[in-house]
Protein backbone atom coordinates (compact mmCIF):
# COMPACT_ATOMS: atom_id res chain seq x y z
CA UNK A 1 0.00 0.00 0.00
CA UNK A 2 1.04 3.58 -0.64
CA UNK A 3 1.57 5.07 2.82
CA UNK A 4 2.58 8.53 1.61
CA UNK A 5 0.54 11.46 2.93
CA UNK A 6 0.51 15.11 1.90
CA UNK A 7 -1.32 17.86 3.77
CA UNK A 8 -2.04 21.29 2.26
CA UNK A 9 -2.96 24.15 4.62
CA UNK A 10 -4.57 27.26 3.15
CA UNK A 11 -6.89 30.11 4.09
CA UNK A 12 -9.80 30.23 1.63
CA UNK A 13 -11.68 28.05 -0.83
CA UNK A 14 -9.87 28.47 -4.20
CA UNK A 15 -6.38 28.86 -2.67
CA UNK A 16 -5.83 25.16 -3.30
CA UNK A 17 -6.87 25.28 -6.98
CA UNK A 18 -5.39 28.58 -8.12
CA UNK A 19 -2.30 27.72 -6.10
CA UNK A 20 -0.69 24.24 -6.09
CA UNK A 21 -3.77 22.43 -7.41
CA UNK A 22 -1.77 20.60 -10.05
CA UNK A 23 0.65 19.28 -7.45
CA UNK A 24 -2.20 18.09 -5.24
CA UNK A 25 -3.85 16.37 -8.20
CA UNK A 26 -0.58 14.79 -9.33
CA UNK A 27 0.16 13.18 -5.98
CA UNK A 28 -3.45 12.07 -5.54
CA UNK A 29 -3.22 10.42 -8.96
CA UNK A 30 -0.11 8.58 -7.74
CA UNK A 31 -2.02 7.16 -4.79
CA UNK A 32 -0.80 9.61 -2.15
CA UNK A 33 -3.34 10.47 0.55
CA UNK A 34 -3.82 14.19 -0.05
CA UNK A 35 -5.68 16.23 2.58
CA UNK A 36 -6.60 19.90 2.85
CA UNK A 37 -7.12 22.17 5.84
CA UNK A 38 -9.01 25.34 4.94
CA UNK A 39 -9.04 28.02 7.63
CA UNK A 40 -12.17 29.90 6.48
CA UNK A 41 -15.09 29.51 4.12
CA UNK A 42 -14.32 32.71 2.21
CA UNK A 43 -17.32 34.61 3.60
CA UNK A 44 -16.20 38.07 2.38
CA UNK A 45 -17.74 39.32 -0.85
CA UNK A 46 -21.00 39.05 -2.76
CA UNK A 47 -22.75 36.18 -4.51
CA UNK A 48 -22.81 36.84 -8.27
CA UNK A 49 -26.32 37.41 -9.57
CA UNK A 50 -26.05 34.41 -11.86
CA UNK A 51 -25.49 32.14 -8.83
CA UNK A 52 -28.05 33.59 -6.42
CA UNK A 53 -30.91 31.22 -7.25
CA UNK A 54 -31.22 28.38 -4.73
CA UNK A 55 -28.06 29.56 -2.99
CA UNK A 56 -27.55 30.04 0.75
CA UNK A 57 -24.82 32.22 2.19
CA UNK A 58 -21.61 33.03 0.36
CA UNK A 59 -19.72 30.82 2.81
CA UNK A 60 -21.99 27.89 2.00
CA UNK A 61 -21.57 28.50 -1.72
CA UNK A 62 -17.80 28.68 -1.52
CA UNK A 63 -17.63 25.54 0.62
CA UNK A 64 -19.66 23.72 -2.04
CA UNK A 65 -17.28 25.02 -4.71
CA UNK A 66 -14.33 23.75 -2.69
CA UNK A 67 -15.87 20.30 -2.39
CA UNK A 68 -16.44 20.30 -6.15
CA UNK A 69 -12.78 21.20 -6.73
CA UNK A 70 -11.66 18.54 -4.26
CA UNK A 71 -13.33 15.83 -6.33
CA UNK A 72 -11.40 16.87 -9.43
CA UNK A 73 -8.13 17.12 -7.51
CA UNK A 74 -8.67 13.76 -5.80
CA UNK A 75 -8.45 15.04 -2.23
CA UNK A 76 -9.04 12.47 0.50
CA UNK A 77 -10.44 14.92 3.05
CA UNK A 78 -11.21 18.59 3.68
CA UNK A 79 -11.28 20.01 7.19
CA UNK A 80 -12.06 23.56 8.28
CA UNK A 81 -10.60 25.61 11.12
CA UNK A 82 -13.89 27.56 11.22
CA UNK A 83 -12.47 31.06 11.24
CA UNK A 84 -14.05 33.89 9.26
CA UNK A 85 -12.50 35.41 6.13
CA UNK A 86 -10.65 38.55 7.23
CA UNK A 87 -10.71 40.58 4.05
CA UNK A 88 -7.85 42.95 3.31
CA UNK A 89 -6.16 45.35 5.79
CA UNK A 90 -8.33 48.30 6.75
CA UNK A 91 -11.64 46.65 5.90
CA UNK A 92 -14.36 46.07 8.51
CA UNK A 93 -14.04 42.32 7.90
CA UNK A 94 -10.40 42.52 8.91
CA UNK A 95 -11.49 43.80 12.33
CA UNK A 96 -14.21 41.20 12.92
CA UNK A 97 -13.55 39.29 16.15
CA UNK A 98 -14.20 36.01 14.31
CA UNK A 99 -11.67 36.82 11.59
CA UNK A 100 -8.64 34.61 11.14
CA UNK A 101 -6.34 37.66 11.18
CA UNK A 102 -7.75 38.66 14.59
CA UNK A 103 -7.09 35.27 16.20
CA UNK A 104 -4.01 34.75 18.42
CA UNK A 105 -1.23 33.02 16.50
CA UNK A 106 -0.70 30.43 19.24
CA UNK A 107 -4.36 29.41 19.08
CA UNK A 108 -4.32 28.99 15.29
CA UNK A 109 -1.05 27.07 15.49
CA UNK A 110 -2.48 24.84 18.20
CA UNK A 111 -5.43 23.86 16.02
CA UNK A 112 -3.15 23.13 13.07
CA UNK A 113 -0.83 21.11 15.28
CA UNK A 114 -3.73 18.90 16.36
CA UNK A 115 -4.48 18.17 12.70
CA UNK A 116 -0.81 17.49 11.95
CA UNK A 117 -0.54 14.96 14.76
CA UNK A 118 -3.78 13.23 13.78
CA UNK A 119 -3.30 13.13 9.99
CA UNK A 120 0.47 12.61 10.36
CA UNK A 121 1.64 13.50 6.84
CA UNK A 122 5.22 13.31 5.66
CA UNK A 123 4.90 16.47 3.53
CA UNK A 124 3.12 19.74 4.33
CA UNK A 125 2.41 22.61 1.91
CA UNK A 126 1.31 26.14 2.80
CA UNK A 127 1.76 29.78 1.68
CA UNK A 128 5.11 31.50 1.33
CA UNK A 129 6.10 34.18 3.86
CA UNK A 130 4.43 36.92 1.79
CA UNK A 131 1.24 34.96 1.37
CA UNK A 132 1.45 35.24 -2.40
CA UNK A 133 0.22 38.83 -2.45
CA UNK A 134 0.09 39.83 1.20
CA UNK A 135 -3.45 38.81 2.23
CA UNK A 136 -3.71 38.89 6.07
CA UNK A 137 -5.22 35.40 6.18
CA UNK A 138 -2.45 34.00 4.00
CA UNK A 139 0.18 35.54 6.27
CA UNK A 140 -1.55 34.19 9.38
CA UNK A 141 -1.70 30.66 7.97
CA UNK A 142 1.95 30.74 6.90
CA UNK A 143 3.10 31.79 10.37
CA UNK A 144 0.78 29.42 12.22
CA UNK A 145 1.69 26.45 10.03
CA UNK A 146 5.43 27.03 10.50
CA UNK A 147 4.95 27.22 14.27
CA UNK A 148 2.68 24.17 14.34
CA UNK A 149 5.05 22.13 12.17
CA UNK A 150 8.02 22.92 14.38
CA UNK A 151 6.05 22.10 17.54
CA UNK A 152 4.65 18.87 16.12
CA UNK A 153 8.12 17.80 15.00
CA UNK A 154 9.12 17.82 18.65
CA UNK A 155 6.53 15.12 19.34
CA UNK A 156 7.64 11.52 19.17
CA UNK A 157 6.15 9.08 16.68
CA UNK A 158 5.38 11.61 13.94
CA UNK A 159 6.12 11.18 10.25
CA UNK A 160 6.56 14.89 9.56
CA UNK A 161 9.55 15.22 7.28
CA UNK A 162 9.24 18.18 4.95
CA UNK A 163 7.57 21.60 4.82
CA UNK A 164 7.14 23.51 1.56
CA UNK A 165 5.89 26.96 0.69
CA UNK A 166 3.94 27.31 -2.56
CA UNK A 167 5.36 30.19 -4.53
CA UNK A 168 5.94 31.24 -8.13
CA UNK A 169 8.51 32.89 -10.32
CA UNK A 170 8.15 36.64 -9.89
CA UNK A 171 9.33 37.18 -13.47
CA UNK A 172 6.07 35.56 -14.58
CA UNK A 173 4.06 38.05 -12.53
CA UNK A 174 6.25 40.91 -13.75
CA UNK A 175 5.44 40.00 -17.35
CA UNK A 176 1.73 40.00 -16.53
CA UNK A 177 1.96 43.30 -14.63
CA UNK A 178 3.59 44.97 -17.64
CA UNK A 179 0.63 43.91 -19.77
CA UNK A 180 -2.07 45.15 -17.40
CA UNK A 181 -2.01 48.84 -18.46
CA UNK A 182 -2.59 47.71 -22.04
CA UNK A 183 -5.93 46.33 -20.82
CA UNK A 184 -6.77 49.47 -18.87
CA UNK A 185 -5.93 47.96 -15.49
CA UNK A 186 -3.82 49.40 -12.69
CA UNK A 187 -1.46 46.74 -11.27
CA UNK A 188 -1.29 48.67 -7.99
CA UNK A 189 -5.06 48.35 -7.54
CA UNK A 190 -5.92 44.78 -8.46
CA UNK A 191 -8.59 42.44 -7.17
CA UNK A 192 -12.28 42.62 -6.36
CA UNK A 193 -11.79 45.67 -4.08
CA UNK A 194 -8.76 47.14 -5.89
CA UNK A 195 -6.73 46.67 -2.71
CA UNK A 196 -3.90 44.45 -3.96
CA UNK A 197 -0.61 46.00 -5.07
CA UNK A 198 0.89 43.56 -7.57
CA UNK A 199 3.87 45.82 -8.20
CA UNK A 200 4.97 45.39 -4.59
CA UNK A 201 4.31 41.66 -4.83
CA UNK A 202 6.76 41.37 -7.73
CA UNK A 203 9.53 42.80 -5.55
CA UNK A 204 9.42 39.85 -3.15
CA UNK A 205 11.93 37.14 -4.00
CA UNK A 206 11.93 33.58 -2.74
CA UNK A 207 14.25 30.78 -3.86
CA UNK A 208 12.75 27.92 -5.84
CA UNK A 209 13.84 24.57 -4.42
CA UNK A 210 11.29 22.34 -6.15
CA UNK A 211 9.47 22.45 -9.46
CA UNK A 212 6.66 19.94 -9.97
CA UNK A 213 5.72 19.05 -13.53
CA UNK A 214 1.91 19.08 -13.61
CA UNK A 215 1.34 18.75 -17.35
CA UNK A 216 -0.22 15.31 -16.92
CA UNK A 217 -2.92 16.73 -14.63
CA UNK A 218 -3.53 20.14 -16.20
CA UNK A 219 -7.08 19.14 -17.07
CA UNK A 220 -7.80 18.25 -13.44
CA UNK A 221 -6.49 21.63 -12.27
CA UNK A 222 -8.55 23.51 -14.87
CA UNK A 223 -11.71 21.66 -13.82
CA UNK A 224 -10.98 22.42 -10.16
CA UNK A 225 -10.51 26.11 -10.94
CA UNK A 226 -13.80 26.12 -12.88
CA UNK A 227 -15.58 24.90 -9.73
CA UNK A 228 -14.86 28.27 -8.08
CA UNK A 229 -17.45 30.05 -10.22
CA UNK A 230 -18.26 32.69 -7.60
CA UNK A 231 -14.70 33.97 -7.78
CA UNK A 232 -14.42 33.76 -11.55
CA UNK A 233 -17.73 35.54 -12.14
CA UNK A 234 -17.08 38.18 -9.49
CA UNK A 235 -13.83 39.20 -11.14
CA UNK A 236 -13.91 38.32 -14.84
CA UNK A 237 -11.57 41.22 -15.64
CA UNK A 238 -9.17 40.21 -12.90
CA UNK A 239 -8.71 36.48 -13.32
CA UNK A 240 -7.36 36.76 -16.84
CA UNK A 241 -4.11 37.60 -15.04
CA UNK A 242 -4.12 34.31 -13.14
CA UNK A 243 -4.90 32.43 -16.33
CA UNK A 244 -2.01 34.18 -18.07
CA UNK A 245 0.39 33.40 -15.23
CA UNK A 246 -0.78 29.80 -15.31
CA UNK A 247 -0.05 29.61 -19.03
CA UNK A 248 3.35 31.28 -18.70
CA UNK A 249 4.31 28.80 -15.97
CA UNK A 250 4.16 26.06 -18.63
CA UNK A 251 2.71 23.41 -16.38
CA UNK A 252 5.19 23.71 -13.53
CA UNK A 253 4.40 24.65 -9.92
CA UNK A 254 7.12 26.10 -7.72
CA UNK A 255 7.97 25.56 -4.08
CA UNK A 256 10.44 26.87 -1.56
CA UNK A 257 11.52 24.32 1.04
CA UNK A 258 11.01 25.51 4.60
CA UNK A 259 12.15 22.32 6.35
CA UNK A 260 14.66 20.79 6.33
CA UNK A 261 16.83 23.75 5.43
CA UNK A 262 17.68 23.62 1.75
CA UNK A 263 21.25 23.51 0.50
CA UNK A 264 22.28 26.20 -1.96
CA UNK A 265 21.30 25.25 -5.48
CA UNK A 266 18.81 22.55 -4.41
CA UNK A 267 16.46 21.56 -7.25
CA UNK A 268 13.86 18.89 -6.51
CA UNK A 269 11.27 17.45 -8.86
CA UNK A 270 9.47 15.41 -6.19
CA UNK A 271 8.29 16.73 -2.83
CA UNK A 272 8.77 13.23 -1.39
CA UNK A 273 12.40 13.06 -2.53
CA UNK A 274 14.58 11.60 0.21
CA UNK A 275 11.67 10.03 2.09
CA UNK A 276 12.31 6.33 1.90
CA UNK A 277 9.59 5.10 4.27
CA UNK A 278 6.53 6.24 6.17
CA UNK A 279 8.19 6.52 9.53
CA UNK A 280 10.30 9.63 10.08
CA UNK A 281 13.49 9.48 12.02
CA UNK A 282 13.17 11.63 15.13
Amino acid sequence: MNSRKLLAIFAHPDDESFGPGGTLALYAKQGVEVSLICATRGEVGNIPQSLQENTGTLGELREAELRCAAKHLGLTRIEFLDYRDSGMPGSKDNRDSRALAAAPLDVIAGKIKDHLLRINPQVVITFDAFGGYGHPDHLAIHRATVQAFQSARDQQQTDLRKLYFATFQRRTMKAAVRLMPLFGQNPRKWGRNSDIDLVEATKIKFPTHARIDIRSVLDKKKKAIACHASQLENQPKQYWLLRLMFKLAEGGEMFMRGYPEADAGLRESDLFAGISDSRAAN
